[in-house]
């Protein structure tokens, strides 16, 4: 294995989903739950950065919980 190829693997994957859709409240992609900040600026974190991203992503996901409004909600039927 060569110094390129260690280099590679030592780096920590993009949790991308390819689902890029920013949530408008809460301000963060509803596929990896990274901020805008957080995707722009991947290619340039430290692997230390990347690895606080990623353990503070499971913690978002219930942000993104949906809200019942309208008719469901008043009436408690789904």
């Amino acid at each position: 294995m060569n110094e390129d190829d260690q280099r590679e693997r030592a780096e920590i994957e993009s949790p991308c989903t390819k689902v890029c859709v920013i949530h408008p409240a809460e301000r963060i992609c509803v596929g990896c739950l990274r901020t805008l900040e957080e995707i722009g600026g991947w290619a340039r974190m430290t692997p230390g950065e990347r690895r606080a991203v990623m353990a503070d992503l499971p913690g978002r996901a219930p942000r993104l919980a949906k809200r019942r409004g309208g008719r469901a909600a008043r009436t408690g039927k789904a």
